[in-house]
């Protein structure tokens, strides 16, 4: 949500007080929404934090965001990245700070960081678990994003997948819905 990023990633798209404007809107008529970032292509750790603090700060007035979402850039057929204006992605280290500090800056206020296993993969996934993050993400159906960005992962995992790679952390997992109510009880 930094204007200069966004500026040159989206052009002519919204900017960023315009799409502040509509999530406010929507959070005080109701209307919950994820809140994401997606990191690790022409921004850095200044970037990062400033937009994080942007959506505290949303939070902390409409309370309307169920989750954080951190979404590493995915930069093999991204037309930025091919023309040499963009960086491959985040590092592993990035990765794991990003959701580290999601955790610490967010506490409070959101209480869910999801990972993105179709960006990251299953073991990265996990390290991020264990660096802040406490929700796997969703099992997605035929996922086409990042899938067309490059990205490895994504198609399919099975939910006794999900099971086993948070049991391998020594997690507990549960199925819940989209705003965060569990759907069945955790399963030791």
């Amino acid at each position: 949500l930094d204007t200069n990023v966004r500026q040159q990633l989206t052009k002519n798209k919204l900017t960023s007080e315009e799409w502040v404007e509509i999530i406010t809107t929507a959070h005080k008529l109701g209307i919950r929404t994820t809140s994401t970032i997606m990191y690790g292509h022409v921004d850095g750790p200044r970037h990062w934090a400033k937009h994080i603090r942007l959506i505290r700060d949303i939070q902390r007035e409409t309370d309307g965001f169920t989750e954080f979402v951190p979404l590493g850039f995915v930069h093999h057929n991204a037309p930025i990245y091919l023309d040499g204006e963009a960086r491959p992605g985040p590092t592993f280290e990035e990765n794991l700070r990003m959701h580290a500090v999601a955790r610490i800056m967010l506490h409070g206020y959101i209480p869910n960081i999801q990972v993105s296993w179709v960006k990251m993969g299953p073991d990265v996934s996990q390290q991020c678990l264990k660096a802040g993050a406490n929700d796997f993400g969703g099992t997605l159906m035929d996922e086409t994003i990042s899938r067309s960005a490059g990205a490895p992962h994504g198609q399919y995992m099975h939910t006794k997948e999900f099971r086993r790679l948070i049991k391998e952390i020594g997690r507990i997992p549960a199925q819940r819905n989209t705003l965060y109510d569990l759907i069945d009880q955790p399963i030791a």
